[in-house]
C-alpha cells in the first residue's frame, strides 16, 4: 500500500474531525493500531480495512488510491516564529528559494497546528523558543500529524541543538534564514519532497 494508505487515512480522519481514539473505538482496535497505520508501520487486514472504510463513510477503494489532484498539489512549507520581524523577513526568502512550494507563516504554534490539521505539511521551519509552547513540542505534534514532514529548527542559540535532534527533526539552522542555507537543507531532507528540489 506504500504511503498512499497512511496519508489517505490520516486525511480522511482529520476531515471528519475524528481523533485516533475515536476511530479506534469504531473499528474495535486500540489507538496505537491507528497510529501505526497512519505512520505506515503496519497495514490492516481486509476485514479491518472494510471496518475503517465504513467508519469513515467511504468506499474501500478510496482508502487505497491517491486523490486525483494529489499530483497537482504544490508541496507545503510552513514557517513558525513568534517574532514578527523574523516571520516578515523569512517568508519572502522561503518563497523566493522554494518557488514551487506553497509557503505559509505563523506567529503562534496553535495557529500552525490548526493549519496542519487541515493541510498536509511537507516541510516546517520552526523557531525553538516560542513562549508557552516550544518548537520542540510543536515538532512532536506536527510529526504526529504528518510523520513524513521535514522539520528544520531555527534558533539564534546553539545550546538547543542536542534537544532538537531528539525530536526526529531533519535539520537545524542558525538564524537568519538565508537562501544558500535553505538550499543546503534541501539536500539533507529525511523525506525528499517533489517540487522542493
Amino acid at each position: 500500500m506504500s504511503q498512499i494508505f497512511p496519508e489517505t487515512l490520516r486525511r480522511l480522519r482529520a476531515e471528519r474531525g475524528m481523533t485516533q481514539q475515536q476511530l479506534a473505538n469504531l473499528v474495535f482496535v486500540d489507538r496505537s493500531s491507528v497510529a501505526h497505520w497512519e505512520n505506515g508501520r503496519r497495514v490492516p487486514d481486509a476485514m479491518l480495512l472494510s471496518r475503517i472504510a465504513e467508519a469513515l463513510e467511504v468506499d474501500v477503494s478510496v482508502l487505497l488510491t491517491a486523490s486525483a489532484d494529489k499530483g497537482d498539489k504544490k508541496p507545503c512549507v510552513i514557517l513558525v516564529d513568534d517574532e514578527y520581524i523574523v516571520l516578515r523577513g523569512g517568508l519572502p526568502i522561503l518563497k523566493e528559494t522554494l518557488p514551487g512550494a506553497e509557503v505559509e507563516g505563523f506567529l503562534r504554534s496553535s495557529d500552525a497546528l490548526a493549519y496542519a490539521r487541515q493541510n498536509r505539511v511537507d516541510m516546517a521551519f520552526l523557531d525553538i523558543e516560542m513562549g508557552k509552547v516550544s518548537g520542540l513540542a510543536l515538532c512532536r505534534e506536527l510529526l504526529a500529524l504528518h510523520p513524513r514532514c521535514n522539520v528544520v529548527f531555527l534558533t539564534a542559540y546553539m545550546d538547543y541543538s542536542f534537544d532538537a535532534w531528539s525530536t526526529g527533526a531533519s535539520g537545524f539552522l542558525l538564524k537568519p534564514l538565508l537562501p544558500e542555507k535553505i538550499r543546503q537543507q534541501l539536500t539533507l531532507l529525511r523525506y525528499p519532497v517533489r517540487g522542493l528540489e
